[in-house]
């Protein structure tokens, strides 16, 4: 399928300097790949509807839920620099858009 030749370019494309056994090692394993996609190739796939992954999976994660803190001055005092308005004491971080075309 794939030859030593073939390897070298790829790894050269790559800037990758492979050892004369590793370019013996990956042309064998790519060769293998190779075979092996040309064995999927064979399947009809049809009436198989496209997926992103092979198995369901669900991510597992926890709903978000407000909780009051008790102690803000302790968050506050952390803060490299806080600014107090009317509505309450907020950290100040500094600007990171230009407030053009907005």
């Amino acid at each position: 399928m794939i030859d030593r030749e073939q390897v070298r370019k790829v790894a050269h494309l790559a800037r990758l300097d492979l050892t004369p056994d590793e370019e013996a090692k990956f042309t064998t394993q790519l060769s293998d790949i190779l075979e092996y996609f040309e064995q999927l190739s064979e399947l009809d796939t049809a009436e198989v509807q496209p997926t992103a992954r092979a198995i369901d999976v669900s991510n597992i994660t926890r709903a978000d839920q407000l909780q009051p803190y008790d102690n803000r001055e302790m968050i506050l005092e952390s803060a490299p620099d806080r600014e107090s308005t009317p509505q309450g004491d907020f950290f100040k971080v500094p600007q990171i858009l230009s407030g053009e075309g907005e």
